[in-house]
C-alpha cells in the first residue's frame, strides 16, 4: 500500500510548500478492505486493472468527506476572536458546502450564507467559512446542519443574533428515487435580532433568496 502519509507528489520543492495528507491506516485499511467486498457483491472483479487500486481510492475519499467529525467547530471560532465595537449585520455569503446525506451516502452540494450581529466581539471572516465546513464533511442532513452552524455561532460568540440559509441540491433525489434534477432545498435558522421581521427581510434582500 502506498505511503499516504507522505507529501503530495506534484512537483514542488523542498523548500516550497508541500500539501500533506495524513490517514489513520488501520481505518484505511478495514474500509478499503470492506469495499473490496462490496465490489465483489455488485458482480465486479476488484483484481481487474481497473478496480486494483479502487478500494484504497474510495477509503481516502470517505475518509476526506468525512474529516469534519475530527474538528471542533467552536474552537475554530474562539482561534480568532477580537474586542471590536461594530454592531451592524456581518455576512458572509455564497459559501461552498459539500455534503453526504446520510440516508444514501450520496452527495448534496451547494452554498449557505450566514450572518451574525456582534456583541462586543468579533471572528476571522473565514472562520465562518470554516465551521461550515467542519459541520458539512461529516455525514448530514441539510436541517440538522442549518441549525448546527446557527448554534455553533451563538453559543460560541453570543452576538445578539445569527441567520444561516442553505441552498442546496440532493443527488439522492435527482440521480434515484423520484430524479427531480432541478429541484433545489431551502432551509433556515434565526436566533435574536433576526426574529425581528425588519432584521430577517434586509438579511434576505442582501442574500437575495426567498423564503416562504
Amino acid at each position: 500500500m502506498e505511503n499516504l502519509n507522505s507529501p503530495q507528489n506534484d512537483g514542488t520543492k523542498e523548500t516550497g510548500y508541500a500539501k500533506v495528507e495524513k490517514y489513520n491506516m488501520e481505518t484505511l485499511r478495514q474500509i478499503a478492505e470492506h469495499y473490496t467486498e462490496i465490489l465483489k457483491l455488485l458482480g465486479e472483479n476488484p483484481q481487474r486493472e481497473g478496480l486494483l487500486k479502487t478500494p484504497n481510492r474510495i477509503a481516502k475519499a470517505i475518509q476526506f468527506l468525512t474529516h469534519g467529525y475530527h474538528s471542533d467547530p467552536e474552537k475554530i471560532l474562539k482561534s480568532a476572536i477580537f474586542k471590536e465595537e461594530y454592531q451592524q449585520m456581518v455576512l458572509v455569503k455564497n459559501i461552498e458546502l459539500y455534503s453526504l446525506c446520510e440516508h444514501h451516502l450520496l452527495p448534496f452540494f451547494g452554498k449557505a450564507h450566514v450572518a451574525y450581529i456582534p456583541n462586543g466581539q468579533i471572528t476571522g471572516l473565514s472562520k465562518i467559512a470554516r465551521v461550515v465546513e467542519a459541520y458539512s464533511r461529516r455525514l448530514q442532513v441539510q436541517e440538522r446542519l442549518t441549525t448546527q452552524i446557527r448554534n455553533c455561532i451563538q453559543k460560541t460568540l453570543e452576538p445578539l443574533g445569527v441567520a444561516v440559509v442553505i441552498e442546496a441540491q440532493h443527488m439522492c433525489m435527482q440521480m434515484r428515487g423520484v430524479q427531480k434534477q432541478n429541484s433545489v432545498t431551502t432551509t433556515s435558522a434565526f436566533t435574536g435580532a433576526f426574529l425581528k421581521q425588519t432584521t430577517r427581510e434586509e438579511f434576505i434582500h442582501l442574500v437575495g433568496v426567498k423564503l416562504n
